[in-house]
């Protein structure tokens, strides 16, 4: 395993800055979710990690060590590519086998470890099978497979499931994890999915616009996202108050206490925050079913936008919510 550290990390393609002075760490053994909207520089600042791109400024560290300018076939690095890049012309087993064959190990050697690779990911019977003749989830655990099989300290996974169903792509991300319990590796895992980044994190770094915008535990990024930002990609609604006496702020009859002298003060809350009565006004906009309720998207003319929340039945046309939990925000 190794710790990952990238140190002001500045990459430019042309005119356009993909990474600015980007700080990051991935601790040891942990799975880091790089969380962002298409375009934010996350898939730059992983080939940078693998050694694929070479960095305008800044430094990148494995345990301390300037990995910078080492080559990618030496940084004990796998990578699992969003289009999966598998061989259409081998099989299976030669796809997994090719990168041990690459560095050296004998090919009967290299075949006996990619089998049990294969093994592991419940994909026994399939080694001469090509990558036309697997389903989408079959594929995806051959590549992981490949990135696997010469056992590297590092896995860098880029939005290598967003073409798969939801239940697959649950069953390939707890596979991941108990595949990193396993052998003992370090990830970072790229998405623009929430839920996905939910589902196979440690810690969470969002980005956007080339920078990360918040770092830290999962816990600690959803429980204070600190930009309305941040809040609203990870699907919290958005609001603004207004300061209506000393120390007390509102939006219809939603009041909180927080300091004074802000004038206004900008909240974020989940949809599972939310609780019919008094309090905020808001008109329905679309209902749909949602586990043992609904979830119901609103307008509110003192929210950003379109809000979502979760309720056990179906309100009126217009009516109001209150909020059992909330956390402040700047803009």
């Amino acid at each position: 395993m190794a710790t990952i550290e990238v140190d002001g990390v500045r990459k430019r393609f042309g005119d356009v800055v993909a990474l600015d002075r980007v700080e990051l760490r991935a601790p040891d053994g942990m799975v880091t979710a790089v969380l962002g909207p298409s375009g934010s520089g996350k898939t730059t600042l992983l080939r940078i990690i693998a050694g694929l791109e070479i960095p305008d400024e800044g430094r990148v560290l494995f345990d301390g060590e300037d990995v910078t300018e080492t080559p990618a076939s030496s940084r004990e690095v796998g990578m699992v590519f969003q289009d999966l890049a598998l061989f259409p012309h081998m099989t299976v087993l030669e796809n997994v086998a090719f990168g041990l064959e690459a560095r050296g190990i004998p090919g009967r050697e290299a075949r006996s470890r990619a089998k049990e690779v294969l093994g592991m990911l419940r994909l026994e019977g399939l080694e001469d099978r090509y990558p036309h003749q697997l389903s989408g989830g079959q594929q995806q655990r051959v590549a992981i497979a490949r990135a696997l099989a010469p056992d590297p300290r590092i896995l860098l996974l880029d939005e290598p499931f967003g073409s798969l169903d939801a239940k697959l792509r649950e069953e390939l991300l707890w596979e991941v994890r108990r595949l990193k319990e396993e052998r003992g590796f370090t990830a970072i895992h790229v998405t623009h999915d929430q839920s996905e980044a939910m589902a196979i994190a440690d810690r969470l770094a969002v980005m956007n616009e080339g920078r990360i915008v918040r770092e830290g535990s999962v816990e600690e990024v959803v429980n204070d996202p600190r930009t309305v930002f941040v809040a609203s990609f990870l699907g919290a609604n958005v609001v603004e108050l207004s300061e209506v006496a000393p120390g007390i702020y509102g939006a219809g009859r939603l009041s909180v206490g927080y300091r004074e002298g802000l004038g206004r003060l900008m909240i974020g809350f989940y949809p599972e925050d939310v609780v019919l009565g008094e309090g905020l006004p808001v008109e329905v906009e679309a209902v749909s079913r949602w586990r043992s309720g609904y979830r119901v998207k609103v307008r509110s003319e003192f929210s950003h936008g379109e809000m979502e929340v979760w309720l056990p039945e179906v309100p009126g046309r217009v009516f109001e919510v209150g909020v059992r939990r909330w956390f402040p925000l700047e803009a």
